[in-house]
Parts: C-alpha cells; structure tokens; sequence
C-alpha cells in the first residue's frame, strides 16, 4: 500500500459541519454521539461522529418514509433521481460503490470483508429500485458496517494513496480522507433532497441538524 504525504490537518479546530433545518416536528432524538469528543478532534473523530449521525438520522427517516403507501414512495416529484425510494436506492448503491474502492485499494479493513458491496457498476442511475423492506433492510445492514469500518481506520491510513477507475473510465488518485469526506457528504446532499420529498407528501422528519444528534 503507498503511503502518501499527509495531505490533511492533523487537527480540524473546534467547528463541527451541520446539516439540515432545525424545527418542525421533533422525533425522539437518540442519546449523544459524540459525548467524549475532544476539543480539538482528529478526521477520524469526526468520522465516527459522521457515521453515528448517518446511521441513526437513517433510522428516523425511513421510519417516517414507511409511513407512506408504495404509491407514495416510487412518485416521481422532480427530484434528480425522482421519486423517494429511487433517491433512498442511489444513496445505498453509492455508499456500497465507494466501500467497493476502499476493500479493493489495498487496506486492511477488516470491517468490509463480509460486507454486501457493489463492484463494476457503470451507471448511477437506479434501474429497479428493491422493495421498500429490502432497502430498509440493507440500510441498516450497510450502516453497521460504516460505523464498524471507521474503527479500521487510523492516521496513516487516511493520508495513504487511494487509486481507482471512476464509471468515466477515468482513474483517480487522491489521500483516502478526501474520499471519506465525500462518502459522507454525499449522503448528507440527498438525504436532504428526501426530506423535501417528504415535505411535498405531507410528512416531516424532524430535527436534521447534525448538532442537535451530536450533543444529544
């Protein structure tokens, strides 16, 4: 495995991203996912942060989405990918495209071994979208091993070299924390289209704010 430069801080500062509207209908916000972290926190305490956020605020919003009728999820309301659970689905493929590229790059993640990964995909755009219980299903799978797999992780290895062939055909070569980062901020970017998808259908998933999940 190539190790690069430290291409990142060692240290982010105190700020912390959020995401989201706070208001509306409070759900039941889980307990702190951050309760230990330090004033100056590394990459890797903000990853585990992220994916405790992402695993948990996942659980709110597909509890809200299973509120709605089959009808209701698969409306196309003019979103990029159309309709709820088609958003929902490319969310879930490109978390398992992106986790394909770390297991296959040459780390040792052991967290990723077992995991149901998606590898030679050419296209982004769902084809048949599963089953609203079978997405549920494999999202709560696949966020178990995100939080497992951030724990794989250490200073080394996010400054390390990450090289792979896009679906452009074109190869990429870049630190692994920038890959991280996008992981999650991509998520982040259509979940936030969800929740206004929701909003067109009369439902509100409540507090988003990272923050708020953060401090509990």
């Amino acid at each position: 495995m190539a190790i690069a430069s430290r291409s990142h801080p060692a240290r982010l500062g105190t700020g912390v991203a959020a995401r989201g509207a706070a208001g509306g209908r409070r759900h039941g916000i889980p307990g702190m996912i951050a309760p230990a972290m330090p004033t100056s926190p590394s990459l890797i305490d903000h990853y585990r942060a992220f994916a405790r956020y992402n695993e948990r605020f996942n659980r709110q919003l597909y509890d809200v989405v299973a509120e709605l009728g089959d009808d209701e999820r698969s409306r196309d309301l003019g979103a990029f990918f159309g309709s709820v659970d088609r958003t929902l689905h490319h969310i879930l493929q490109a978390d398992r495209i992106w986790l394909s590229r770390f297991r296959t790059a040459g780390f040792d993640f052991p967290a990723l071994e077992e995991a149901e990964l998606e590898y030679g995909v050419q296209g982004l755009a769902p084809g048949s979208t599963p089953a609203f219980d079978t997405l549920r299903r494999e999202r709560v799978a696949l966020d178990q091993v995100i939080v497992a797999w951030i724990e794989d992780l250490d200073d080394e290895v996010l400054g390390a070299t990450l090289r792979y062939t896009n679906m452009a055909g074109t190869t990429r070569e870049h630190a692994l924390w920038i890959a991280i980062s996008h992981l999650f901020n991509h998520q982040t970017h259509h979940r936030g289209q969800v929740t206004t998808l929701l909003k067109q259908l009369g439902r509100d998933v409540g507090v988003t704010d990272f923050l708020v999940f953060a401090l509990g």
